[in-house]
C-alpha cells in the first residue's frame, strides 16, 4: 500500500482516474485486507498456514500481473481488491507460522527478525517504487510485486513447514460477511461523499446503513460460540485504549501518506524518487522514538509517552497542513519529525496494551486485533482524508471562463488539470488547481490532526478509569511488544 501511493500521479495521468477513483485504488486493497483478516487467519489456523501462504502468494502474483496490464481505473480497483484478499491470507499466516514452529526459547528472536523485516519493507517499498518509476511507468510497481511474490512462494514451498490447528475453532462465515458488507458500505459512502454531497440522502443513508450492519456484526459475535472477534474483550479498558489508539494513529498516518505523495509530485513537481526520499525523515524519527518508548515507560509509566506521542502526531500534521507549492522543505521537515516521533512513541505502548491485556491463550487474537486496527484505521483514514481533500479541491477550484470539457477534466483531479493545462498552455488553470489541492490538503491534514487529538483524549479517559495501574504495561512488556 505504501509503495503504490508513490505511483498515484502516474496512474491518474495514464488511466484518467478521478480523485475519487484514486482513493478507491488505494482503499480497495486496505478495505478487503481489513475486512477478511480475521476470517483468513482462522482458515489458515484450521486448514494449514503453509497452504494459506502459498495460496495467498500465488493469488497476489497473479493479481499483480493482471493489474500491470490494466488500462481502466475500474479494473485496477477490482484487482486491488483481489490483492487485498491475497494479503489477508499471507499476513497473519507469517507470524502464526513463526510462533507455532519455533521453540519458546527461540521465538522472541524469530519474531524480532520478522518485525525488523516488516518495518524495513515499508520504507524500502517507497524507495524501490520511486526508483523503478524513474525508469518506467506505474506498471513497474506491480511487476515488482510479481517478482517479490514469486521469490516468497519458492522460499515458502522449500523451507516453511506445514502447521495447523484443525477443529480448534468453527469458521464464522456470517460474521465475516457482515464485516465485509458493513465496512464496504461505510467506506463507499465516505469516498463517494464529494460526488453526492456530505449532507445528501445517499451519503447519510449509506453511512447509517453501514453502521447498522456493523452493529449487527457485534450482536452476532456476542451470540456466536467461536466469534471472529469477541466484543466482550473491549470491556478491558486497557485493551480498548490500545485498539482505539492504533486505529486513529493509522487513520491519520495512512491518510497523510495518501495526500502527501500527491502533493510532493503534483504540487511541488518532485519526481517519484525524490518524493519517496522526502518523507524519509519521518522514518528516521520513528525508529529511535519506538526504541525509546520502553525506557520512558519504565521511568514515568506508559501513559505519558503514549499521550505525548499522540499529541506529537497531531502537532506534526497541523504543521504540515498550511503547505502549498511555494513552501520550503524546512517546513515539511518540521512537520515530518514530530509526526514520525509521535508514531513511534504511541505505537509501542498501544500494541503492548492490546497484547498484554489478554491471557496467553488469546495472544493470537491480540495479534489479529492489532493488525485489524491498523488496516481498518488506514482504510478509513484514506477514505475520509481523501474525501475531504477531494471536496476541498472541488469547492476551491476556480473554473470561470474555462471551456466545459476542460473544466470537467480539471474538476476530476489535480493530475488531470495539470495534463489539460499543459496541453492547452493554460498555466493559470494549473496554478489554480494546485492552489485548490493545497486548500483541500489543509482541511484533510487538520482532520487527521483532529483524529490524533481524539485518540489522545480517548486514551487518557480509558487509562484513568481502568482498574489496573496506568503505568502498566511494564518496560519488559513494551520491549516484547516492540519486537512484535
Amino acid at each position: 500500500m505504501a509503495s503504490l501511493n508513490v505511483a498515484l500521479p502516474g496512474i491518474a495521468r495514464e488511466t484518467h482516474a478521478s480523485q475519487t477513483q484514486l482513493s478507491w485504488i488505494i482503499d480497495a486493497y486496505s478495505l478487503v485486507f481489513a475486512a477478511l483478516l480475521l476470517l483468513a487467519a482462522t482458515l489458515g489456523d484450521r486448514f494449514g498456514r503453509r497452504r494459506a501462504l502459498l495460496g495467498g502468494l500465488a493469488l497476489f502474483a497473479g493479481g499483480s500481473v493482471a493489474a500491470a496490464f490494466a488500462s481502466e481505473p475500474e479494473t485496477l480497483i477490482a484487482l486491488r481488491a483481489v490483492l487485498g484478499l491475497a494479503a489477508a491470507f499471507v499476513m497473519p499466516a507469517t507470524l502464526s507460522t513463526i510462533t507455532s514452529t519455533f521453540p519458546r526459547e527461540q521465538r522472541t528472536r524469530a519474531v524480532s527478525v520478522w518485525a525488523a523485516v516488516a518495518g524495513a519493507s515499508a520504507v524500502l517499498g517507497l524507495l524501490a517504487s520511486g526508483s523503478v518509476l524513474e525508469l518506467w511507468s506505474w506498471r513497474s510497481v506491480f511487476w515488482l510485486n510479481v517478482v517479490l511474490a514469486v521469490v516468497a512462494f519458492v522460499g515458502t514451498y522449500v523451507f516453511v513447514p506445514e502447521s495447523a490447528e484443525p477443529g480448534k475453532r468453527r469458521v464464522d462465515i456470517v460474521g465475516a460477511t457482515l464485516t465485509v458488507v458493513g465496512l464496504g458500505i461505510l467506506v463507499y459512502a465516505v469516498i463517494e461523499a464529494p460526488e453526492h454531497g456530505w449532507a445528501s440522502t445517499e451519503t447519510l443513508s449509506g453511512m447509517a446503513l453501514g453502521l447498522v450492519v456493523l452493529a449487527g456484526f457485534v450482536a452476532w459475535e456476542l451470540r456466536h460460540p467461536d466469534p471472529l472477534l469477541d466484543p466482550r474483550l473491549f470491556r478491558d479498558k486497557l485493551f480498548a485504549a490500545g485498539t482505539v489508539s492504533i486505529t486513529l494513529q493509522f487513520f491519520a498516518f495512512f491518510g497523510f501518506i495518501f495526500v502527501a505523495m500527491q502533493y510532493l509530485q503534483l504540487v511541488r513537481g518532485s519526481s517519484a524518487l525524490v518524493a519517496a526520499l522526502s518523507v524519509l525523515p519521518m522514518s528516521a524519527a520513528m525508529i529511535p522514538s519506538a526504541r525509546l518508548a520502553p525506557k520512558l515507560a519504565a521511568r514515568a509509566g506508559a501513559r505519558r509517552p503514549w499521550l505525548v506521542g499522540l499529541v506529537l502526531v497531531a502537532v506534526g500534521l497541523a504543521v504540515l497542513a498550511p503547505l502549498d507549492g511555494g513552501s520550503s522543505y524546512w517546513l515539511i521537515l518540521a512537520g515530518l519529525v514530530p509526526l514520525g516521533a509521535g508514531m513511534g512513541l504511541a505505537m509501542t505502548p498501544a500494541t503492548a496494551a492490546i497484547t498484554d491485556s489478554l491471557p496467553s491463550d488469546l495472544q493470537n487474537v491480540g495479534s489479529a486485533v492489532n493488525d485489524l486496527s491498523r488496516e481498518m484505521g488506514g482504510a478509513l483514514g484514506i477514505a475520509v482524508l481523501g474525501s475531504v481533500l477531494n471536496a476541498g479541491y472541488r469547492d476551491t477550484l476556480d473554473l470561470d471562463g474555462v471551456p466545459s470539457h476542460i473544466a470537467e477534466a480539471a474538476h476530476s483531479s489535480l493530475a488531470a488539470a495539470n495534463v489539460v493545462g499543459a496541453r492547452t498552455g493554460d498555466t493559470s488553470l494549473m496554478e489554480n488547481a494546485r492552489d485548490a489541492f493545497a486548500s483541500g490538503m489543509h482541511l484533510a491534514l487538520l482532520t487527521g490532526a483532529g483524529a490524533a487529538v481524539l485518540g489522545a483524549v480517548a486514551v487518557a479517559v480509558l487509562l484513568r478509569t481502568a482498574h489496573r495501574p496506568a503505568d502498566t504495561p511494564t518496560d519488559a512488556d513494551l520491549s516484547t511488544a516492540g519486537q512484535r
